[in-house]
């Protein structure tokens, strides 16, 4: 593990040494590329030096207390000493953490598509809470929420929702809610007081350059139509909506949120691409060996993984077994407390398989 630290470190000042040369300075491209590498080296780096620092303290600090005939300096030693030997294993925790070998998608912001599904009406109204329920947590981490498409249920709600979230390491976090959420409850409309099962599936799709995805325009169908739906004061009546369809995978992309039909154009094209990109990672994936690790990370959007108990206020993630009643503080936006137990677990899981290899 040091040794890799060490080429870490080594790496950062490599690239500090770079960033200050006038060729990569009037180079935007490269030099966007060797700040966002710098950032991820510093995050290491800080932790590292100061994980020496302390060592190298407490190894002076056991040599004065050798030395030292004073019993009160021997005393104030003895305490320097317990401290920085309690510091260091939470520090050396946080090091191996650090060397997880990283998603390169974390960084990047997503598309997050939410869909009514059985249950009817009462799924429609559960898409458009759990989508409430994002939009808040999101703003709890400083992210920014764009509606694309809204689509309205019967009786409100909605049947199916896209938005972009961007901001920092938004995919990192909400990759974990990619999956079939299921809610329990009485319906307003139930006399009887009976409970009902829906559901509601989550897609997060990471972002992706357009440069990083190349199709040909015949394959591609572009229709324009009349916004509608009750997506708010963006929603107009001309002919702004965008519907993108690539015909060899059949999919099928609509936008109607922005403000004119280049706006929509342009990001419908930028969802498609999201949209293949993944069914190639989603190939990758299915090719490698070990695939269990890389479930609880991205989410299967066909598996359930959540479920909403309205009258016991009770959570439970069915991918890590954790059960919170704390129902009501999650749908305000309090999703860290079933992503961060989520993100905890897939570091032990990484961590095992690297400790393992």
């Amino acid at each position: 593990m040091f040794s890799k630290l060490a080429e870490v470190e080594s790496r950062y000042e490599e690239v500090n040494m770079s960033l200050q040369r006038p060729d990569i300075a009037s180079n935007q491209t490269q030099y966007r590329a060797l700040m966002k590498e710098l950032g991820s080296l510093e995050k290491i780096v800080l932790v590292y030096r100061d994980f020496k620092k302390k060592t190298a303290n407490l190894k002076d600090s056991k040599e004065l207390f050798t030395a030292e005939q004073d019993p009160e300096m021997r005393e104030m030693i003895r305490e320097e000493i317990k401290e920085l030997e309690a510091e260091l294993p939470s520090l050396e925790d946080q090091l191996k953490i650090l060397l997880i070998p990283k998603d390169p998608n974390d960084d990047k912001n997503i598309i997050l598509e939410i869909r009514a599904g059985a249950g009817g009406d009462e799924a429609s109204l559960f898409a458009d809470e759990l989508f409430r329920g994002y939009v808040h947590y999101a703003s709890s981490q400083g992210w920014k929420v764009e509606m694309l498409s809204f689509s309205e249920g019967n009786v409100g709600g909605a049947k199916e929702i896209i938005a972009s979230v961007s901001g920092d390491s938004v995919y990192s976090k909400l990759k974990y809610e990619s999956g079939v959420h299921r809610v329990q409850r009485v319906p307003k409309t139930e006399a009887a007081g009976r409970i009902h099962t829906s559901t509601v599936t989550v897609a997060v799709i990471p972002e992706v350059e357009i440069n990083e995805v190349k199709i040909p325009m015949s394959d591609v169908r572009i229709e324009t139509m009349r916004s509608q739906g009750s997506g708010g004061q963006s929603v107009n009546r001309t002919e702004s909506a965008v519907r993108v369809v690539h015909i060899p995978t059949g999919i099928d992309v609509k936008c109607q949120e922005g403000k004119s039909q280049h706006a929509n154009r342009d990001r419908a094209f930028q969802i498609l691409y999201a949209k293949l990109q993944q069914i190639e990672d989603d190939k990758a994936r299915k090719e490698a060996s070990d695939v269990r690790l890389e479930q609880i990370g991205t989410g299967d959007r066909s598996e359930r993984i959540r479920t909403y108990n309205f009258p016991q206020t009770r959570i439970t993630d069915h991918r890590i077994g954790l059960t919170i009643h704390q129902l009501d503080s999650v749908m305000a936006g309090s999703f860290g407390l079933l992503i961060d137990p989520l993100v905890a677990n897939f570091q032990a899981e990484a961590l095992k398989k690297q400790t393992s290899a």
